[in-house]
């Protein structure tokens, strides 16, 4: 017996002792057969590949049929073997999960992303029915990430981007966790390896003090515990993964030492009320950080992860950041929706079908096209989420920044197409306010008030917007707001002024700097100089020796500020834009704002003469849609 397979049936046998092993060992020498003679790009047989991806699961204690299925995976699109002889062989349920994994014919699509959409449709719509799908595919895609440095350039940041895109938010809104954040740390390897290799260098020069400070709070952690009666199961320490770190540095605004400075723990207890009294030892023990305590006990996130989040302030110079849980909430957290799923046939129970709702939203694909259909999933994944309150106190979760019509849309489709006013928090506020968690909101209907197109300016949940869309007979999933801000055909490095030798200024795409933004620049390998905010992130790793001073180069004398009103119409700034661009108008920026039924557009142009400005103004007043216009000076 080969020793990879040898391996599989003992990890097997050591969660599930009376499971029949023959069908596995059946499967291996199936896929190898099926596999003979094939290479993957690292040169190893092609078999090594289903083998990694079982034991990625191994970590899940799947069954019998999800082993089979993974082993077979590969089988139909790379051997003679159809979906007829698996099923024959191996029965309809591990048939049906390989039919799920494999990705469907390339005739007659009109595009690669026609091909790419309708592929990730069939998984998702098989994943809705079977979550061993999507289970196998992310395990898969791990695999497949281990092994990327094999591959081209082009496909390595390919590949990666559509992992960190689509792939890493899945397993996020399935509570697979261990497999999200190692798909992000490979992502961010290849689309930024400067930024990658810097962590891990200075991750390196870090780890002896941290792991110094973290085994003394542990002690002192145990220690006041044990003091106070506290039965608990585990005090460890929690290793942060590299993306999480770099996307802490950006969304905080931080430096790495900032960010870095900060020792994550987990305290696993026996009951909910347990959690509490820990907290609150952890509260009295140190200070506090105001804004960083997040109860995920009491209101659970959509994929059932549920845990006290807590940060401190220590004496030891570091921020501690505390997770408190059971053990059977830890259970869920390590595991994800596994945990909810017994894996035979359609056993499920509600948990488990709350997570995967948010399928049903993104598998509403009838009247998109593939890149809306692809442009939705990756918003729908990316979003974080919030829970809010009706005033019941009923919790409901939104992604984040969404509005209180996003809130009545959730609640019910009458209740939106009718809202006219919200109250958060007993305060009347605007329908276009960001709503925050904890924030109880309150809908007030009227027969009168009807949908508006404006409202797809600003909602964010996919619920809330097929809904309008379906209200005011909008076929088109295209999203206003996107429209509306199309800004590529501004060309603002030609604003920027800087001393030395002449060469050509890029605009960073990382943090992507807007006129009148404070910003530096970098020379970079190939001569060119990129510009940064100055607060980006990425500069960390940039070096000194390669700091440019830039400055923007318009006087405040010659900028006009133009307030543009128009009616709420799809493409309006592209149609502006193109407009003042073909008569060589000097646009510097653009901003928009929904303002009532109508939108406010904002733009900022450069002049020579006030000769321009009349010319600006003469071009707005001949598109359709402009009604009212107003010219103001930069002070």
């Amino acid at each position: 017996m080969d020793k990879a397979l040898q391996n599989i049936l003992t990890e097997v046998k050591s969660y599930d002792p009376k499971s029949d092993l023959k069908l596995i060992q059946k499967a291996y020498e199936r896929s190898k057969d099926a596999h003979s003679g094939q290479k993957r790009m690292s040169g190893h047989d092609y078999i090594d590949h289903p083998v990694e991806v079982v034991n990625i699961l191994l970590e899940f204690k799947p069954d019998i049929p999800t082993i089979c299925a993974a082993l077979l995976h590969d089988v139909i699109e790379e051997s003679p073997y159809n979906l007829k002889d698996i099923e024959k062989e191996f029965g309809t349920e591990i048939a049906s999960l390989v039919e799920g994994e494999t990705k469907t014919t390339k005739v007659n699509f009109d595009s690669p992303e026609a091909y790419t959409a309708e592929n990730w449709r069939k998984i998702l719509l098989a994943t809705t029915k079977d979550v061993r799908v999507i289970l196998i595919k992310l395990a898969d895609r791990l695999n497949n990430m281990r092994t990327l440095k094999h591959l081209r350039e082009d496909k390595q940041k390919r590949i990666s981007k559509e992992t960190m895109e689509i792939y890493a938010p899945i397993a996020h809104k399935l509570g697979l966790y261990s497999i999200k954040g190692e798909l992000e740390d490979l992502s961010l390897r290849y689309l930024k390896p400067d930024i990658y290799q810097y962590l891990k260098k200075r991750i390196n020069e870090k780890r002896e003090n941290r792991e110094d400070k973290a085994e003394m709070i542990l002690g002192l952690v145990k220690k006041n515990l044990e003091e106070k009666k506290i039965e608990y199961f585990e005090v460890s320490g929690r290793a942060k993964y590299f993306f999480s770190i770099y996307k802490k540095m950006i969304s905080d605004k931080k430096s790495f030492d900032e960010i870095y400075d900060l020792i994550a723990i987990r305290i696993i207890v026996k009951s909910i009320p347990d959690c509490y009294r820990v907290l609150a030892e952890i509260h009295q023990l140190w200070k506090p950080i105001p804004g960083r305590f997040k109860d995920y006990v009491a209101v659970p996130k959509s994929n059932g992860y549920q845990s006290l989040h807590t940060d401190v302030a220590t004496p030891f110079d570091v921020v501690l950041e505390v997770q408190i849980r059971t053990v059977d909430m830890h259970y869920v957290a390590k595991y994800g929706v596994a945990a909810h799923w017994r894996y035979k046939g359609t056993d499920r129970d509600k948990k488990f079908d709350k997570r995967i709702s948010w399928l049903e939203q993104v598998l509403d694909w009838k009247r998109k096209a593939p890149g809306e259909f692809l442009d939705t999933l990756r918003v729908d994944l990316f979003r974080d989420e919030i829970v809010v309150f009706s005033p019941k106190g009923d919790p409901i979760i939104l992604p984040e920044e969404s509005t209180p019509l996003d809130f009545a849309y959730e609640i019910h489709t009458k209740i939106g197409d009718s809202c006219s006013k919200a109250r958060v928090n007993k305060k009347l506020v605007a329908l276009d306010y960001k709503l925050k968690s904890g924030d109880v909101i309150h809908i007030i209907t009227s027969p009168n008030s009807k949908p508006s197109r404006s409202w797809l300016s600003f909602v964010v949940s996919s619920k809330a917007k097929q809904k309008i869309r379906s209200s005011l007979g909008i076929e088109s999933d295209i999203d206003p707001k996107q429209v509306r801000q199309k800004k590529d055909k501004i060309n603002l490095a030609k604003y920027i002024a800087f001393e030395g030798k002449k060469a050509q200024l890029k605009l960073s795409k990382c943090c992507n700097p807007k006129f009148e933004d404070k910003i530096v620049a970098y020379k970079m390998k190939e001569g060119t100089i990129t510009v940064h905010k100055t607060n980006c992130p990425n500069i960390h790793t940039m070096g000194k020796s390669r700091k440019i001073k830039v400055s923007w180069n318009v006087p405040q004398k010659d900028i006009r500020k133009i307030n543009v009103y128009v009616e709420d119409k799809l493409a309006m700034v592209e149609q502006i834009l193109n407009s003042l661009l073909k008569f060589n108008i000097n646009v510097l920026s653009i901003n928009l704002k929904p303002h009532k039924r109508s939108i406010l557009i904002t733009l900022k142009i450069k002049i020579n003469s006030e000769t321009d400005v009349k010319k600006t103004v003469e071009i707005l007043k001949t598109l359709e849609h402009v009604n009212y216009i107003d010219v103001q000076k930069i002070k």
